[in-house]
């Protein structure tokens, strides 16, 4: 409507129709080919009908075959053949970012699969949050396995990006899933995983074998006591959380990152702490202390726990979640994953019915 109310009001030799070139090229940026080419066939009949139409070109005579709009005619339709190659460019690359999407979403199910929700009398939670809005899988890690001398818990951070940082998170996976099962003691299942990850080491080779390495915490639950006992291979601490207090499990005997322990004979020194009922052990990677916000600040994690109190496991990292983006401005700068498990308080076991003959309401011989 606008162009047929100027057009007239135009010279021939400057022709305000000569904007719908620009149609096709709009088009193309947000719908497929057959749209575009639509929209240029529009656009070269309106520039047609604009030219000659003796009232739309405000003149006695219709100016339909003049060089300039005979210009426009042939310049509109060589930029909606561009248009909808690139439109037809695009839809494929869409198509193709979705597939791989799609096997992301599925590689991460694979290598990070939800943990149960309960297992025993621990309640268990899990988040992963990518830095990139396309990736869908990275280097963090966690796990939870259920074995005959507890719940094993293990958080991990594997160094660098890309493909050797996802296959390298693979293989400890594996490790840990295959020894949680089958080592005694915490020191050994971690010594069990390094010796695995070594050995994937020396199989790739190259110039970075010294670089490759992963920062983990291990966790065992026994079922047998209220402990939690935990072995830190150059990793952040795991954050208790009571009803009045949330603090570091950190006794300052940290062992080496996995995959340097070659560098250390110190042997894995497993800590011991009092879990009790209504207590839970937060694990996290190193994104989430190390988020920012505008002004370069790095995010404080124990003073966010303090001033939430105890939250159940999905809670609280629904809010940890929300908190992290508000805080970055939905601007991650690393990679994210959490894993936290809390010990349900036990429960009264049922009285049992007085047997016939003893006890109270038993009937006199």
């Amino acid at each position: 409507m606008a162009l047929l109310a100027v057009e007239p009001l135009t010279p021939v030799d400057w022709p305000v129709s000569f904007a719908l070139i620009a149609v096709p090229l709009v088009a193309a940026f947000a719908h497929g080919p057959l749209v575009v080419a639509g929209a240029t066939v529009f656009a070269v009949l309106f520039e047609g009908v604009l030219a000659g139409t003796p009232c739309c070109a405000g003149r006695s005579v219709g100016y339909l075959w003049d060089r300039h709009y005979v210009a426009s005619y042939i310049c509109t339709a060589l930029v909606g053949a561009l248009g909808t190659v690139l439109a037809s460019h695009r839809t494929r690359r869409e198509r193709t970012l979705a597939d791989v999407r799609f096997v992301a979403e599925i590689a991460q199910r694979v290598l990070l699969r939800p943990v149960p929700r309960r297992i025993g009398n621990l309640l268990l939670e899990s988040l992963y949050l990518s830095a990139a809005a396309e990736a869908r899988i990275g280097g963090d890690l966690y796990e939870a396995v259920p074995t005959s001398y507890g719940v094993r818990l293990l958080i991990g951070d594997v160094r660098g990006k890309g493909l050797l940082a996802v296959e390298t998170a693979a293989a400890m996976l594996g490790a840990f899933r295959e020894a949680a099962h089958d080592e005694p003691d915490l020191a050994s299942l971690a010594d069990r995983v390094e010796t695995s990850m070594d050995r994937r080491a020396d199989r790739l080779g190259g110039s970075e074998l010294g670089e490759r390495f992963v920062t983990a915490v291990f966790a065992e639950i026994p079922p047998e006591g209220h402990v939690v006992r935990v072995v830190n291979c150059g990793h952040p601490p795991p954050i208790l959380i009571r009803r009045d207090e949330a603090r570091e499990l950190d006794r300052g005997r940290s062992g080496p990152p996995l995959n340097l322990g070659m560098l250390v004979d110190d042997p894995y020194q497993v800590d011991v702490y009092d879990f009790r009922p209504g207590d839970q052990i937060l694990l996290y990677t190193d994104g989430i202390t190390e988020t920012r916000d505008s002004s370069g600040s790095f995010y404080p994690l124990l003073q966010r726990l303090r001033s939430w109190g105890p939250l159940p496991p999905r809670e609280l990292l629904e809010q940890l979640h929300h908190d992290l983006l508000a805080y970055s401005h939905n601007q991650l700068q690393d990679d994210t994953a959490a894993l936290t498990a809390c010990l349900l308080a036990e429960e009264p076991s049922a009285p049992h019915p007085p047997r016939a003959g003893s006890g109270e309401g038993a009937e006199p011989g």
